[in-house]
């Protein structure tokens, strides 16, 4: 796929660095040649220097023939008018534009038909307020994604001692949960991935990847450590997207406060949040910290736009008695740092937005990907198409699928039935396949399973 990448910030890096892996052809355009150098030392693609939504410079990198155009830049109205040019001069098939500001978001008949030619707007505040939402809703969990519309669940978390399922075989789940069907897709023990079998036994502080039903997911998290209490009480410190759109959603249903330092974003989020209590301060002051009783505050989420300030804010807290603390990390080195560390999780918006793109980038019919442990690991939805001598995956038993060592069958998605992937689950056409790589470098293999042959109309 000739895919072109306007913009080498950290989003457009990332995005490069997977797709490059993977054998496609890429082109980055962006203004500045030094980050430009950088990236073409590390990767084999092509660079071109130039503003992203000029037509000279997208001729240039080759928008005549590519494949996808990704707009990523730091501006969104540079991202909306390169995709603009692109489809006037060069109909370029599809169209990805990361889009920001709520002001645009609001009207989304703009981006549609001839108005605004973007075939799929990425929002990255708008991801990271759900990624929180749903950590926020499983209390004790490290990530919790969703795949078929909401009906099947991942979710990661550490196994504690004393979890009910913790020092036994992965095969007595049935017998600690009768009538509740989850399946186990991945552990990692020290660092490194272990592909789950019946006679795996769990062990404590391993993370554990589980797929279930969704409205099962609690149940198994209590398998594998201890049940926590539903939060009550948050803090969200910074009034920016993030912290607006978290603090509206979640205001109705929990007690939530919302620091921020800057006095018109303060009153901005004052009026805008009549059920919110919006204080005016540094998340990092110990003595506001005392004073909103942050030793009863069940989740300390920092999301303002300095990372310095959430790793130490969120660090603060949890040194104050702040049940449960996250941080907004930009920084990939960062993230590594704090890994394991006070902060129970830090969230990458990068990982975040990567997998967004790269759903609307895989080969086949996937309909969502998450990346996943930095983007060593993925997992993805794949919809099986075709018959049995078309298709490599339908009319065949899950056991009978040459699947590459390093993946995982979690669920497969029939209409609105969730079936957890046991061996003998033959897949039908138009299920949804719900798959756990440990090595994302398979993906290509994945991809060509799911892949109809010529022969089938």
């Amino acid at each position: 796929m000739k895919v072109i990448i306007l913009g080498a910030g950290q989003v457009g890096t990332s995005v490069a660095n997977i797709l490059v892996s993977e054998a496609n052809d890429i082109t980055v355009i962006d203004q500045h040649q030094s980050l430009l150098n950088e990236l073409q030392n590390r990767l084999d693609l092509r660079v071109v220097q130039g503003h992203c939504a000029h037509p000279d410079v997208l001729e240039n990198a080759g928008a005549e023939d590519a494949d996808l155009i990704l707009a990523v830049t730091n501006s969104d109205e540079t991202n909306m008018v390169a995709c603009q040019i692109a489809w006037t001069l060069f109909h370029t098939p599809t169209k990805i534009a990361r889009v920001r500001a709520l002001e645009y978001l609001r009207y989304p008949h703009l981006f549609c038909g001839d108005a605004m030619p973007i075939d799929v707007l990425i929002s990255p505040e708008q991801l990271v307020t759900n990624y929180i939402l749903r950590l926020i809703e499983h209390p004790g969990a490290l990530q919790v994604l969703d795949f078929a519309g909401g009906r099947v669940r991942l979710v990661a978390v550490h196994a504690y001692y004393g979890g009910p399922l913790v020092g036994h075989e992965l095969r007595t789940l049935p017998e600690h949960m009768p009538g509740i069907d989850a399946r186990v897709a991945a552990i990692y023990r020290r660092g490194r991935a272990i592909l789950p079998a019946g006679n795996t036994v769990i062990e404590a502080d391993d993370e554990v990847f589980f797929i279930s039903a969704a409205d099962h997911a609690l149940a198994m998290m209590s398998e594998l450590r201890r049940q926590e209490k539903p939060f009550k009480r948050l803090i969200f410190a910074g009034a920016g997207n993030i912290g607006r759109r978290l603090a509206h959603t979640m205001q109705s249903n929990y007690r939530v406060k919302l620091i921020e330092q800057n006095e018109r974003a303060c009153h901005a989020a004052a009026n805008e949040l009549k059920d919110t209590f919006v204080l005016r301060g540094d998340a990092a002051d110990q003595e506001l910290l005392l004073n909103e009783h942050i030793e009863d505050t069940d989740v300390f989420c920092a999301v303002t736009n300095d990372d310095e300030a959430n790793i130490l804010s969120a660090m603060l807290a949890k040194q104050m008695g702040a049940r449960r603390v996250m941080a907004l990390i930009n920084k990939p080195a960062y993230v590594n740092l704090v890994e394991r560390g006070p902060i129970d999780i830090a969230i990458s918006p990068q990982q975040a937005t990567i997998g967004s793109l790269l759903t609307h980038i895989r080969r086949g019919d996937v309909v969502m990907v998450h990346s996943l442990r930095r983007g060593a690991a993925e997992a993805i939805e794949a919809i099986a198409h075709g018959d049995s001598t078309s298709s490599k995956v339908v009319g065949r038993q899950i056991d009978e699928i040459p699947w590459p060592p390093e993946v995982s069958i979690g669920a497969v998605v029939r209409a609105d039935e969730v079936l957890i992937a046991h061996h003998d689950v033959v897949i039908q056409a138009e299920d949804h396949v719900i798959l756990f790589l440990t090595d994302k470098r398979r993906i290509a293999e994945v991809e060509q399973l799911f892949q109809v042959s010529i022969g089938f109309i």
